[in-house]
């Protein structure tokens, strides 16, 4: 691809799409975001208190004095996308769980439009063709691993990017439910605490998405973030933690058993949080071996992106 890559993200002012819209204008690429014009908006369930300050109106008037371009569309609205999809390169899309069916409709679109180079289907997260993930969760996912059927078989160019754990989700509370810093005193812990996890920043997520969006090595393959260093046991993250206040934590472990019957008998958000949690802690759906042949890892294309550690980013708790 050339050097200046066309944008479009789909879901600009989310907790994922902002992310990737400032990386974009920040690593020079003309950036387009599509944003609905009075439209309904679209209840979302929330997972955890949203990190990001701005209103949505505050956030698009900083992407105008950046020099964003905003273009007028919806997901809904066929001919708005395929106008849209004809001014860029690569199309990111980074709607919420409730609208990833809906996007047989950006495939569609694309595919009208014939010009696109890459798209990247809202996932984010474990890799959705490698989990051992339960209710509800596994559905979620299932629908994400169907969206990339259509991808392929449209003949549609993709990346699929797979970032595993937000820090946001596990990190500012150490996988803790009903709280939004990490203990002091005793922290729960599924299984044994010795699985490897991958952990990353909403904002390194936007930087990696934005390296591979432009970047001829990721096409049609899917691109995992692992960070050397924030590829971490939970007891390895405790520990540093621990070390961080000075003060050694009781750690109570959970076994499978009960954290499935915890899922069972929970309501959302907690029992979606929880079936995360067991998917990486437990299941260790983070660890795997990846195929060249359809597989690139993030640390290996990109070995002097400077990212935030996990040591780091539990520095503004202490």
């Amino acid at each position: 691809m050339a050097e200046e890559t066309k944008i479009l993200v789909l879901g600009p002012t989310g907790a994922i799409g902002r992310h990737i819209v400032w990386a974009s204008v920040k690593a020079g690429h003309p950036t387009f975001a599509l944003v609905r014009k009075n439209g309904v908006a679209i209840p979302k369930p929330t997972l955890i208190t949203a990190a990001n300050p701005e209103s949505k109106e505050q956030l698009l008037e900083s992407y105008q004095k950046s020099g964003v371009t905003l273009l007028e569309g919806d997901i809904n609205d066929h001919a708005s996308l395929v106008k849209a999809i004809k001014q860029v390169d690569v199309v990111i899309c980074a709607a919420g769980r409730l609208l990833i069916e809906d996007q047989v409709k950006i495939i569609a679109a694309i595919k009208e439009a014939g010009n696109a180079k890459k798209f990247f289907p809202s996932e984010f997260g474990l890799d959705v063709d490698r989990h051992d993930a339960l209710e509800p969760v596994r559905e979620v996912f299932e629908e994400k691993a169907k969206i990339r059927r259509l991808i392929e078989e449209a003949g549609i160019p993709y990346t699929y990017l797979c970032c595993h754990a937000f820090t946001g989700y596990f990190m500012r509370n150490l996988s803790q439910l009903d709280t939004t810093v990490p203990p002091r005193d005793k922290v729960y812990i599924q299984g044994d605490g010795n699985v490897k996890g991958a952990y990353i920043t909403e904002a390194d997520v936007g930087t990696y998405t934005v390296k591979a969006a432009a970047d001829s090595r990721t096409l049609n393959k899917a691109f995992h973030i692992r960070l050397p260093k924030n590829y971490l046991t939970f007891n390895e993250v405790v520990s540093l933690w621990e070390k961080k206040i000075g003060k050694t934590l009781e750690r109570i472990y959970v076994p499978e058993e009960k954290v499935i019957e915890q899922i069972k008998v929970s309501s959302f958000p907690n029992n979606y949080l929880l079936a995360l949690y067991h998917s990486q802690q437990i299941r260790g759906d983070a660890v795997y071996e990846i195929d060249p042949a359809k597989d690139v890892e993030a640390y290996e294309l990109y070995p002097d992106v400077k990212y935030t550690t996990v040591d780091e980013y539990l520095n503004q708790f202490v």
